[in-house]
């Protein structure tokens, strides 16, 4: 049986995450108060309604319980956003996702029971900038939100140094964990090989650290 996803408020954001659903097979149901945004959406998605989704007695109708999660991404109207959250978790849907329009609004979200909260352009925002660091290397792996493994070539002013001479964990709060040259991978680097410029590094630390290098 496909999943069945409502998605509350068909703006950009909400109309973006709805096609996307129903692309990927999911059966999605589209709400909104304004019937331009439904009739537009309307023959791309599973179903699509005009309604308020702050309405309890409306979300029970609609058989919210029985989908497997809601994407509230209203966040203009503060006041249909949370009650929708509270709703949704008092029916007892199992995965709640709200676009919050501030730092404010999404500690509200979260307190009252939201099971993930997102600020699309905040987060994009911080993609963007890590896209630009990451220019700098040759390849990076996520760990974390702030650790990560990158490779990288040996910056100018290490050419002709062994990792013993650099000691680069005390100065620069990184590890290296391997070395890259031509074909030749080593995973525990000699800490008195001499760097050149044909050599990749694996590092691994924190991404302000990273970032300094």
């Amino acid at each position: 049986m496909n999943k069945q996803y409502a998605v509350f408020g068909i703006g950009r954001f909400g109309e973006s995450v709805a096609m996307e659903l129903q692309s990927l097979g999911c059966e999605v149901i589209a709400i909104d108060k304004d019937m331009d945004r439904v009739e537009h959406i309307a023959d791309s998605i599973s179903y699509a309604m005009q309604a308020d989704f702050s309405d309890a007695d409306f979300l029970r109708s609609l058989g919210t319980r029985n989908l497997d999660g809601v994407v509230i991404a209203e966040s203009v109207d503060l006041e249909s956003s949370i009650m929708a959250t509270v709703i949704c978790k008092e029916i007892g849907v199992p995965y709640v996702v709200v676009k919050a329009k501030s730092e404010r609004h999404a500690e509200i979200l979260k307190k009252i029971g939201a099971d993930a909260v997102i600020s699309p352009e905040k987060e994009m925002g911080i993609k963007l900038a890590r896209n630009l660091m990451k220019a700098n290397f040759t390849d990076w792996i996520a760990l974390s939100q702030d650790y990560s493994i990158a490779e990288s070539r040996v910056p100018k002013k290490w050419l002709g140094k062994s990792l013993k001479e650099l000691d680069i964990r005390k100065e620069y709060g990184v590890s290296v964990v391997g070395l890259k040259e031509n074909s030749r991978v080593e995973v525990n680097p000699d800490p008195d090989e001499k760097l050149n410029e044909n050599m990749i590094l694996i590092l691994i630390g924190a991404n302000k650290e990273l970032q300094k290098i």
